[in-house]
């Protein structure tokens, strides 16, 4: 884990997070497949001002990025409280299994102590899962709906 870092996404990071996220969206880990608009939308809130959205990039000792996540910042009125969405986590393959699942829930804990920490995983990703609850995550037993705007 210590040739691993962990710092807040840049604008210079844009097309190697949208690589990634294409990478990302294709996979198995993810119901939708996005699109090159959600992307750029994505990763420019991340770098912005926009108090809903945060972006962190995973580094290797040379720096190079080999993973990144996405933050949104909302409030529950389940528990009445904030509530910090781990919406993407993504790492290349070299970088799996080397700690930085618990970097970035340490860092998340650190920075919204008193925030409900939540995230969505595939049933099928049992890594995740396994990473998710071994970070102190559990599993809750509803299912998620949803209804998106109609496009004209």
């Amino acid at each position: 884990m210590d040739n691993f870092s962990l710092r807040p996404m840049e604008a210079s990071d844009k097309e190697t997070v949208m690589e990634m996220m294409r990478s990302f969206y294709a996979s198995e880990a993810v119901h939708t497949n996005g699109s090159e608009e959600v992307f750029s939308n994505d990763v420019d809130a991340c770098v912005s001002d926009d108090p809903f959205a945060s972006g962190y990039v995973f580094t290797r000792e040379d720096g190079s990025v080999c993973g990144y996540s996405m933050l949104a910042h909302s409030f529950s009125t389940e528990y009445g409280r904030y509530v910090i969405w781990i919406e993407d986590f993504f790492l290349e393959d070299d970088a799996r299994g080397k700690g930085l699942g618990a970097k970035l829930f340490d860092l998340v804990k650190e920075k919204y102590p008193d925030h409900i920490h939540r995230l969505e995983v595939e049933e099928t990703n049992l890594r995740a899962i396994r990473t998710y609850k071994k970070n102190g995550f559990t599993t809750l037993q509803y299912a998620e709906m949803i209804r998106e705007p109609e496009h004209k």
